[in-house]
């Protein structure tokens, strides 16, 4: 595995902790920037808008750049999003912080993920993707707890200037550790965007938006459910949520160990386990041990998906920035899909509707994905002339040595 998809693992590293922060802190930042607790909660709204919405304009705009260079320029633009965040000195400069940072962080998960297929064996692909994906299970794992440590004891600015250190380290990093490479000719806009008129295109983005959606309507209420339904007291619920995180990160590394020569079928039992814990979560959410067992179970077969996810589409598309990124954003839409639907039919239903809605739409997502079974092309592992750029493979050969 080339040392420069750990270096990429590091960059989103910093893009995941800068957005779950303000989750963490929420009434310090309240105090701080005299605002309401939901106004505060309208900037992590913001960032995920801003990711799915400007990611791929500023992935458009970069294009033109060698894949190191726009990876660089991103990491200046994420900084100052995150300086302009811990100088904030009231609520309209720190939503303009999150909205720059939000459309920086897609836009790096597209060129990283990119990056990834061009500097890596096309029959390692997936691994490689599960690698860099492992920077976004560790957000979830230690990012999100450590800065909210450091946000508690020091203040809610010393944890914005923590991400700016981290940002700075994985921008060094990415300067020596990983290789330049050339902008593909003829890789430009056109030929990119062109996948878009697939139908097939689509249907594979919307199963990626159902299956980390289905994830999420969860995810997000876990807290309340927790603690509200099955008993757990305040304090225990941080520490279930770390082992959820630990979970999430043997997933994906299982995930990624077959994500290049079982695409499909990877999808198909994780979007069918899914489905099975959430189903028993919403039935025995009141039952501790039941509910415990069920929650670990999503995180493994739940966000986990994402390598094969990527494979899919990038075999369905290409492994261009401008296909990861728009991939990225109906990711994002899951996320804000799954998070306020949930919110609603809790209104209507209780605290386990969200669980409800979750195995519905992965029992949905599996029927995006079930016509791909019939078709062994998308399955043979390999590589696969639509998941290639131009020249990619003479370019990988020119890189091979410096990348490892």
């Amino acid at each position: 595995m080339p040392r420069a998809v750990y270096v990429l693992a590091l960059g989103i590293f910093a893009m995941v902790t800068s957005e779950f922060v303000v989750a963490g802190l929420m009434p310090q930042m309240a105090d701080g920037l005299d605002a309401t607790i939901p106004q505060i909660g309208y900037l992590i709204t913001a960032f995920a808008v801003a990711m799915a919405a400007g990611g791929p304009f500023l992935t458009v705009a970069l294009m033109k750049f060698p894949p190191r260079t726009a990876l660089l320029a991103l990491f200046v633009v994420f900084l100052a999003g995150n300086v302009l965040a811990a100088t904030a000195t009231g609520y309209g400069t720190m939503m303009a912080a999150r909205i720059i940072t939000g459309i920086a962080s897609q836009a790096f998960f597209g060129v990283g993920i990119s990056m990834c297929a061009r500097i890596t064996r096309p029959e390692i692909r997936g691994r490689a993707i599960a690698v860099a994906m492992n920077g976004l299970m560790l957000g979830t794992l230690l990012g999100l707890p450590v800065s909210t440590l450091v946000g508690e004891r020091f203040g809610w600015r010393a944890a914005f200037w923590a991400i700016v250190l981290i940002t700075v380290i994985a921008a060094v990093a990415t300067l020596f550790g990983v290789p330049r490479v050339e902008r593909v000719e003829g890789g430009g806009f056109r030929q990119e965007a062109g996948v878009f008129k697939k139908p097939r295109m689509w249907l594979v983005l919307s199963g990626s938006t159902l299956i980390i959606g289905a994830t999420f309507s969860a995810f997000s209420y876990f807290n309340p459910i927790l603690t509200d339904v099955t008993g757990f007291s305040a304090g225990t619920v941080p520490l279930l949520l770390i082992a959820y995180g630990a979970a999430t990160v043997i997933g994906n590394n299982v995930v990624g160990r077959f994500a290049d020569t079982h695409t499909v079928p990877v999808l198909a039992v994780g979007l069918v386990l899914n489905t099975v814990f959430l189903t028993a979560f919403a039935l025995l959410a009141h039952v501790p041990v039941p509910a415990v067992i069920c929650m670990m179970g999503i995180g493994l077969a739940g966000v986990t998906m994402n390598p094969a996810m990527v494979t899919r589409v990038q075999r369905t598309g290409n492994a261009g920035p401008l296909v990861n990124t728009v991939h990225s954003s109906f990711i994002t839409l899951g996320i804000i899909l799954g998070s306020s639907i949930g919110a609603v039919v809790i209104e209507t239903w209780g605290l386990r509707a969200p669980l409800w809605l979750g195995a519905v739409l992965a029992l949905v997502g599996l029927a995006t994905v079930l016509p791909d079974l019939t078709h062994r092309a998308v399955t043979t592992p390999g590589p696969a002339t639509s998941s290639a750029l131009p020249d990619e493979g003479n370019e990988l050969a020119r890189v091979d040595q410096s990348a490892r």
